[in-house]
């Protein structure tokens, strides 16, 4: 997780490479504004950038897409309805959630409808309610449909990448593990990107889903604003619990409890982590705010971020018993079907810090935690065996999980810093665990080093959720500055858009002592602001990411994936890419990526006809480093777009494949009737004879089809409308 610099002494300026700002050159251009850059050639960068992106758009294939999953996780041990909203989900005919213990069943896949459609369904409807006597079990079933479909109908949705509505029946196992999990849809046309999906341990309270968001008018925006019965605005709720809500337009949810006096609560939200971003707002994700205030309307409360994360958190000692009201509401009241929310709140643990932030590997860890109602708590720190990286640790009280904070394992020597008001010396290499234990704090390190040595400075702060805002410089025993950093952009390092650990390469000018100094840049301090200070000679390596997090194969075809290089201290050599440990029926050629590159296509086939389910791949890259052979693992992942122009990739779990045969996939129950000759001859698609008119009738013919198949017409109605072309030449 560490990218090469190659001027110490400037901040590395903003990225080109599709997922993040860091200093390589790439093929998709991002801008920061400069006051010496002139406002006419950022406008025609940008217009340059949207000219090759629609150019990339039209090479590649269409992906299906979800864009909200509602509510967005559930109680182990039980079963409950979700939504989904999307685009191009056709052909719905499964969900996939990761991990064990999670199962999804498909109830109903809602169709898009065309304002011909709309006109169509009308006019059945009428029909239904002057013929269709109430015995009639087809007809009733069909002006239910119609009643449903209809209802939830939007003309023009305020964002069409969310319209389409897929509904699902979640079961999670009582054993099922707890934390986050990723949710697909399998379609016709494929697997779906994934979506954050939890498994709750507390009772879960979930609002009615919201229907999707009209678009506004200027001026009007009062009439695309949600109707919310008076009702449903405020609800009573027992504590501990988990809530779950979407937030509209202009809209503030309520929740009122009973609390003790003396009680620790832990009111901590899921948000930005559900949707890590949105493109078409700013900052690009729902921005939620929590306000908590007594019966009497005091503010008790506030919270916005959670240090420097979006989704907030309220630690709250109760001071008095009695009812409290929780409020969540956008920042600056924006809200669609997407703005999706998790709360969790009673006396839960919850971590607030833990030192050190890292440790040895094959070596015992000491780690010190901190923060609320962890009594009783024990922290599940790696095991011996555990790969070098950073790994994901929680505290367990009674089978119920903190939240959860990264741990980095590493295999450089380390120690710990000695708080002293005079340099601590070191050697090289090292890793030194320390903290801005107060405000004002410096931490100063002294080493030796050769004429012509590159040395590297590198701090972990921000990446293992410290609050430090890092900065560093390298001086020499004089106090001349030789190189400084503040920020430094690591494009692996997933939601985070503030890349505040820095981070210098420098050469060494002459036999000496030379001293790093450490401290934050608004020279905060305190328990939190902990971090892992790594010195050393460069160690060249590398990080890998695919995209999309997904491949999609009709029946013995080929699919691809991109694979961008994320490069560390100064690595600019070759790589081989190869598929590793490939499930039967899928193959590859290795794959070069070239010196100095950052991108590289990579081809997979398939033998197979179709998949029940999808199984995950696995692309390595490798390559000789001097004495060291170095192998990495791609991590897959998502292009995500923020505020219409940053770009992201942000870490799936898997890379999954999915094989599909459209013939072979689960038919309609209803069995269409069958078509007049002249339907027949122009829907089929090897009759060459076909007039322009003929074309679009027979896609209108389709339509009608897909309709009958759905349980939105009968059989009556279907034939008829298919007669009025018959005319038609």
């Amino acid at each position: 997780m560490k990218t090469s610099q190659r001027n110490a002494q400037t901040k590395p300026h903003s990225s080109t490479l599709p997922s993040f700002h860091h200093s390589r050159t790439s093929t998709l251009p991002s801008f920061q504004h400069s006051r010496r850059t002139p406002l006419w050639v950022l406008v025609l960068g940008l217009v340059a950038v949207m000219a090759v992106d629609c150019a990339a758009q039209k090479k590649k294939p269409s992906l299906t897409y979800i864009g909200y999953v509602y509510p967005a996780g559930g109680q182990q041990g039980t079963t409950f309805p979700i939504r989904v909203g999307g685009q191009k989900l056709t052909g719905v005919y499964g969900a996939v959630i990761s991990g064990e213990g999670a199962h999804a069943r498909v109830i109903e896949s809602r169709i898009k409808l065309s304002s011909q459609d709309t006109k169509l369904l009308k006019e059945q409807l009428k029909k239904l309610k002057e013929k269709s006597p109430e015995n009639d079990e087809v007809a009733q079933r069909i002006k239910l449909r119609i009643n449903t479909v209809m209802g939830s109908y939007v003309q023009k949705p305020a964002n069409e990448s969310l319209s389409t509505i897929v509904l699902l029946e979640v079961t999670l196992d009582n054993n099922a593990a707890p934390g986050a999990r990723e949710i697909r849809i399998m379609t016709s046309k494929g697997l779906s990107n994934p979506l954050a999906f939890y498994v709750g341990q507390l009772p879960e309270v979930s609002r009615k889903p919201m229907k999707t968001s009209k678009v506004q008018t200027l001026g009007k925006e009062h009439l695309a604003l949600r109707k919310r019965p008076e009702d449903e605005v405020e609800q009573q709720i027992t504590l501990p619990c988990t809530l779950n809500g979407q937030v509209a337009s202009g809209e503030l949810n309520r929740y009122r409890f009973n609390a003790k006096k003396g009680q620790k609560l832990v009111i901590s939200t899921l948000a930005r982590q559900l949707v890590p971003y949105i493109a078409d707002a700013v900052p690009g994700w729902f921005q939620p705010i929590l306000t908590l205030r007594n019966a009497n309307g005091k503010e008790v409360a506030f919270n916005d971020d959670y240090r420097f994360k979006p989704d907030p958190t309220i630690l709250y000692k109760v001071e008095e018993t009695g009812d409290y009201i929780l409020t969540i509401n956008d920042s600056i009241y924006r809200g669609r079907e997407d703005f999706v929310y998790r709360i969790t709140i009673g006396e839960t643990p919850f971590i607030t810090g833990i030192f050190p932030l890292g440790g040895k590997e094959r070596s015992p860890a000491n780690t010190k935690i901190q923060g609320w109602n962890l009594q009783r708590t024990r922290l599940s720190i790696p095991s011996k065996d555990a790969q070098t990286g950073v790994h994901l640790i929680a505290a367990n009280r009674a089978d119920i999980l903190s939240n959860v904070v990264p741990f980095s394992i590493d295999s450089l020597p380390e120690r710990l810093e000695q708080e002293k008001n005079t340099p601590q010396s070191v050697t090289l290499p090292i890793i030194i665990n320390g903290r801005s234990d107060f405000i004002n704090d410096l931490d100063v390190y002294k080493f030796k080093a050769l004429a012509g040595k590159v040395i590297v400075a590198e701090v972990y702060a921000r990446r293992l959720d410290s609050p430090l805002d890092s900065i560093l410089r390298l001086t020499d025993s004089g106090g001349t500055l030789l190189a400084f950093n503040d920020d430094h952009s690591d494009p692996a390092s997933g939601l985070n858009t503030h890349h505040a650990d820095s981070y210098l390469m420098a050469r060494i000018p002459a036999d000496g002592t030379y001293f790093i100094h450490l401290s934050d840049t608004s020279r905060r301090g305190g328990d939190a602001y902990a971090y892992r200070l790594r010195i050393s000679e460069p160690i060249p390596d590398f990080e890998l990411r695919t995209v999309p997090s997904r491949l999609n194969f009709k029946s013995k075809s080929g699919a691809s994936v991109d694979v961008f290089v994320i490069r560390k201290d100064g690595y600019e050599g070759p790589i081989q890419l190869r598929l590793k440990d490939a499930p039967e029926g899928f193959l590859s050629k290795k794959v070069s990526l070239p010196a100095g590159e950052e991108k590289v296509r990579f081809n997979v086939k398939t033998t197979l006809k179709e998949l029940e389910a999808p199984v995950a791949l696995q692309i390595e890259g490798y390559v000789k480093i001097g004495n060291r052979k170095v192998s990495h693992l791609a991590v897959p992942s998502e292009d995500w777009m923020q505020a219409f122009l940053w770009r992201h990739l942000v870490p799936a779990e898997e890379l999954l494949a999915q094989v599909y045969n459209p013939s072979l996939l689960p038919q309609s129950e209803r069995i269409r009737p069958e078509l007049p000759a002249f339907a027949e001859e122009i829907t089929n698609k090897n009759y060459k004879e076909r007039t322009p008119t003929q074309k679009k009738n027979s896609g209108s013919i389709t339509k009608l089809g897909r309709l009958y198949d759905e349980w939105l017409i009968t059989e009556d109605f279907y034939l008829k409308k298919v007669e009025e072309f018959k005319d038609f030449k």
